[in-house]
Order: C-alpha cells, then sequence, then structure tokens
C-alpha cells in the first residue's frame, strides 16, 4: 500500500471518528457533552456526587419571607389568574411561557440599571472538566450584566406543561452546578416549573465535584395564596442580589 493511500485512509479514519463522536454526544477530546435540556437524574448522579437532602430548614429565610405585596399587583396576579388559570395543566411550553410565566417575571422586575443587573432568556452556558461537558440553552436567569449575562446568579428552568415525560430537576441541577463552578461559588438558588407547579431549589457546593440540594414543597400557581407566594419568593431573591451587590461595594 503506498504511503499516500495509507494517508488517505488515516484522514477518512479520522474523519469518521469525529462523526461518531459527535453523534454520541462528545468532543474533538472525545469527552462526552451533555445538554441541560436532556440530562436525566441518572446520568447527573453518575458524572458528579449529589444527593438530596430533606432539612427544609434551610428555605425558612428565603419561603417564609415578611414581603408584602403592593395592592396594585395582588390585583395583577388575580386578573393574571382568572384569565389563564383554568389552562395551565394543558398549555404548551411556550404559550405558558408568554401569557403566564414571562408577565410574572416582567412584573417582579430584576433589571436594575443601578446595580448592573437583569434577566435573560435562552442564554447559552458551558462548563467543562476533563470527565464531562455541560452545555445548553438556559430558560431563563437572572445575571450581572444588563446587554449579556456575565455572573448568573438564579435559573428558572422548564417551563412546561403537566403532563411532560422529562424530568426538569437535573436539569436544572446541572445549571446551577456550572453556575458555581464557573463563578466559584458555595451555593446557587433556582425554580422549575411544571404545568402550574413552581419547586424551588437550593444547591450547595460540598467539595470537588460534591454536592447536595434542597427542594421546596409544591406551589400550585392556579391558587392565589400559592401564586402570591411564588411572588413574594421571586421578590426576595430580586432584594437578596442587590444586597449582595451593596455588601461587593
Amino acid at each position: 500500500m503506498s504511503e499516500e493511500i495509507e494517508l488517505k485512509l488515516l484522514r477518512e479514519n479520522q474523519e469518521l471518528k469525529k462523526r461518531l463522536d459527535k453523534l454520541e454526544g462528545k468532543n474533538s477530546d472525545g469527552i462526552p457533552t451533555y445538554s441541560f435540556s436532556k440530562i436525566t437524574d441518572f446520568e447527573l448522579k453518575n458524572l458528579v456526587d449529589i444527593k438530596k437532602s430533606f432539612k427544609d430548614e434551610i428555605f425558612n429565610l428565603w419561603l417564609n419571607n415578611n414581603i408584602n405585596i403592593l395592592n396594585e399587583n395582588i390585583l395583577f396576579l388575580e386578573k393574571l389568574l382568572f384569565k389563564y388559570g383554568k389552562f395551565l395543566k394543558g398549555f404548551k411550553e411556550e404559550t405558558l411561557k408568554a401569557n403566564f410565566i414571562i408577565p410574572i417575571i416582567n412584573r417582579v422586575d430584576f433589571q436594575s440599571i443601578e446595580y448592573e443587573i437583569s434577566g435573560f432568556y435562552e442564554d447559552i452556558i458551558s462548563y467543562k472538566t476533563d470527565k464531562f461537558i455541560f452545555l445548553g440553552t438556559t430558560n431563563f436567569l437572572v445575571s450581572k450584566g444588563l446587554e449579556y449575562s456575565e455572573k448568573p446568579y438564579f435559573f428558572i428552568q422548564e417551563f412546561k406543561k403537566g403532563k411532560v415525560n422529562t424530568d426538569p430537576e437535573p436539569q436544572l441541577l446541572a445549571e446551577l452546578i456550572s453556575a458555581i463552578e464557573l463563578n466559584n461559588e458555595k451555593s446557587m438558588r433556582g425554580a422549575y416549573i411544571v404545568g402550574a407547579i413552581w419547586n424551588f431549589v437550593i444547591l450547595e457546593k460540598l467539595g470537588k465535584d460534591k454536592y447536595q440540594y434542597f427542594v421546596s414543597e409544591n406551589y400550585d400557581s392556579s391558587k392565589i395564596d400559592d401564586l402570591k407566594d411564588i411572588y413574594k419568593n421571586l421578590l426576595f431573591v430580586k432584594n437578596e442580589i442587590i444586597e449582595m451587590i451593596q455588601n461587593e461595594k
């Protein structure tokens, strides 16, 4: 076999390997890539040491906050619920997002020019180790930066309707892990939504590739009292981020 033919076969084999790696979710280094939108609980627990904790007291400060909602905001929530409440479980993802979730997020108003924070939709995040890569497009995050995300503080994942086969919990956790490692933080907050149900989440880093997380009770946004609590919990996050930035300054 001539040298020319050998080189041609070698190039063809290398190209074939690249295509196979791409199909298997690997990059050019052979490291497997896991998408936020597709990662499963089983995959996540095989990649990192992560355990769920059931110590609900960690939520005391956040979810038992004493924030008072303005009457005009209560009226806004009541009107929103009257219009869409019966359809939350059946809405498709984009419809749920556009008609119900985004108006609530806009009402909380995470943007602050003074403190240079804002909310971002469809932001791309990538976290790479020598064993795996987390990569994907986030549904929503609050971050430092006004034109583009610089340092994420809070995530909301999965505006899905009620009857789905995928689990948003590991998807959110993969995002929170990525943010903790990229920002060199010790903890990160988030929430995930399935139809009308919201769950709030705290992730804590315990060591290298070792984490624990906490999941709140269900908040049913089709019920006005729960919806007001959801709104208060989001306001708490906003106020906490601003306070954090003030302390840094």
